[in-house]
């Protein structure tokens, strides 16, 4: 077994002491259609899907067939905070999150870049810590810096949510090296890849590096086949955490031979 996986715990996916048998969070904006959302989320196979309070407009009833087709999923529902730029904002949303949906699960963003969307490490600090004391359970959607993530478990969030890359890229995993670090410094702590992911293969490639789960949107809803491309993640997120548990060989600088020498038994093989 290679190094980072044996150093590396082989959890349940537990995020705040709820086990789920899916490591697919999908997100429910930019379908074309409600009835692609419904197939998308069908066809992941994931058991949370995040939903902002933004898109809904409560007072005129807009949104009331996402909502509809979210209840009949059965999935968890997990509200967030996309669009705030202040900790004010994002926690009067998380409040209002709440009381409409019933309850204290939420995704917090505070945007702190309009440019790449680039989370807020201040506020978005100062808003897990606040909303934490008023009982929410926080999945902050974060950098992969390894202090900030510190300083958000330090604070009391049990899950972290760090980017791969720029919210709606497709780039993929772009700091291999602040995503090896995080998951090799924060062991025993759930983490999900967020934002970025564009192709299966990337969301296979975080999960073999030892992430808990993932969570996109754009990817699927952009697709030509929304329903067909939820179900290739769903695929690839569970190659990948096979992969992990399995340990991937180490790499090697020069050839190694993987058939047997002629005539030299196998025991005195090197």
């Amino acid at each position: 077994m290679n190094n980072a996986t044996s150093t590396l715990p082989a959890r349940d996916f537990t995020l705040y002491e709820e086990t789920f048998s899916s490591r697919f969070l999908l997100g429910t904006a930019l379908y074309a259609s409600p009835q692609l959302m419904r197939d998308s989320i069908t066809q992941s196979r994931c058991e949370i899907v995040t939903l902002g309070l933004r898109r809904q407009n409560p007072a005129n009833r807009d949104g009331d067939a996402i909502w509809q087709y979210i209840q009949e999923s059965g999935c968890r529902l997990l509200p967030n905070t996309a669009g705030c730029k202040s900790v004010k904002e994002a926690v009067t949303l998380a409040e209002m999150s709440r009381e409409i949906f019933n309850t204290d699960w939420i995704k917090l963003e505070v945007v702190g870049d309009d440019y790449n969307l680039q989370p807020d490490p201040f506020g978005l600090l100062e808003a897990s810590e606040i909303l934490i004391k008023k009982g929410f359970k926080v999945l902050p959607y974060c950098t992969d810096d390894l202090i900030l993530c510190k300083r958000l478990v330090d604070v009391g969030c049990e899950v972290l949510m760090p980017w791969g890359a720029p919210i709606g890229t497709g780039q993929g995993l772009l700091n291999r090296y602040n995503l090896r670090s995080l998951r090799e410094r924060i062991k025993d702590v759930p983490m999900i890849i967020d934002a970025g992911l564009g192709a299966p293969s990337q969301a296979a490639e975080a999960m073999e590096m030892g992430f808990d789960g993932i969570l996109l949107n754009t990817a699927v809803a952009k697709a030509h086949n929304p329903p067909l491309m939820a179900e290739a993640f769903a695929d690839a997120i569970d190659a990948g955490r096979k992969a992990f548990k399995a340990g991937l060989m180490q790499k090697r600088q020069t050839a190694s031979p993987s058939t047997p020498t002629v005539g030299q038994p196998f025991w005195h093989q090197q």
